[in-house]
């Protein structure tokens, strides 16, 4: 009998690379000398290259990028290496979406190094102008080479600039005063409000989703949440209304109505405090705690309003959002 043949390979039909174009530039570098590795690993660094594989760095495809890899290229061949640039779409192994993410990962380590740095000099005391000044002009620069290098729009940036911001500000104008001491809170036990009807205005955003979830978290599981006209109601026996005109809890002084409730019924809760200055810079909109996560919890926010027309299914998605919040905010650092 006849030796028998393995069977030919199934042919497959290539899948056309979608979205990005991108371009490799694969290196074999000599062992010596010992500079030349790391003299070129910071060259692909400045360029906002990120490795695919050992030895294989990528960026987005374009005339700059592409004159970027080739002078790298020859860098690498004058010193007895080997080097080639090739434009590539990715079939297997990585997605384009994987590519991206490692670009905003790369990028985003970055931006929080400078909101870092810029977060340590403005809550730093306040040290001569001119020492200041410098301080910033050097953050600025630092932020402009991120940007420069950063090829795929990470969403790090956003933080990043407001803390320049803030800093600037806080440079021109030194320390802000402080807050006038507002009225003060009678801690209330939770007991004394079980069973009754929290009322607020209908149609809810940030104060009143956040305070809906506190009262069914901290006063009364069981707490039935009513959504009326913003006026012109006049309340009922055990009803407790919250931010709204006239209400048992609103806003008083500075603070938001979740603030309110937080220092009456949980004062003594840590992880409820980054969350009042989350919850205080969204709806009072004075950057007062430049709390960085206000930005992202601010955009759920408004997809949770934009998704939900009905107040019960908002404070349902709200909720969930604010249960997780409270829990990383409760968690211990190992």
């Amino acid at each position: 009998m006849p030796a028998s043949r393995s069977a030919p390979p199934i042919p497959r039909k290539l899948r056309k690379p979608t979205g990005h174009a991108w371009l490799l530039l694969i290196h074999q570098i000599p062992p010596k000398p010992d500079y030349l590795r790391v003299k070129v690993w910071r060259r692909l660094q400045r360029l906002g290259a990120v490795a695919i594989k050992n030895s294989v760095y990528a960026l987005p495809a374009g005339d700059q990028t592409l004159e970027d890899f080739q002078w790298v290229a020859r860098e690498i061949a004058v010193d007895k290496g080997d080097a080639v640039v090739c434009e590539a779409g990715f079939v297997e192994g990585l997605s384009d979406a994987q590519v991206v993410s490692l670009f905003h990962q790369a990028r985003n380590a970055d931006y929080e190094q400078v909101a870092g740095e810029a977060r340590r000099l403005f809550d730093r005391p306040p040290a001569a102008r001119a020492a200041a000044e410098t301080e910033l002009a050097r953050l600025r620069r630092r932020l402009a080479e991120v940007v420069a290098i950063d090829h795929l729009a990470a969403p790090g940036r956003a933080a990043a600039e407001r803390r320049i911001a803030a800093l600037e500000q806080r440079v021109k104008t030194g320390p802000p005063a402080p807050a006038p001491p507002g009225p003060t809170l009678s801690p209330a036990k939770p007991s004394a409000y079980k069973g009754r009807t929290w009322v607020t205005r209908e149609d809810i955003h940030i104060d009143r989703i956040a305070s809906a979830w506190l009262i069914r978290r901290f006063i009364d599981p069981a707490a039935r949440i009513k959504f009326v006209p913003a006026s012109g109601y006049q309340p009922r026996p055990r009803e407790v209304r919250f931010d709204m005109f006239d209400a048992e809890f609103t806003h008083l002084g500075e603070r938001c109505t979740f603030e309110v409730l937080a220092g009456t019924f949980a004062s003594g809760d840590p992880a409820l405090r980054p969350l009042a200055e989350i919850v205080h810079d969204i709806d009072l909109k004075d950057s007062r705690f430049l709390r960085e996560e206000a930005a992202g919890v601010g955009r759920l926010i408004d997809g949770v309003i934009a998704s939900c027309k009905d107040d019960q299914r908002r404070l349902e998605r709200g909720a969930a959002l604010f249960d997780d919040l409270y829990a990383s905010f409760g968690r211990k650092k190992p």
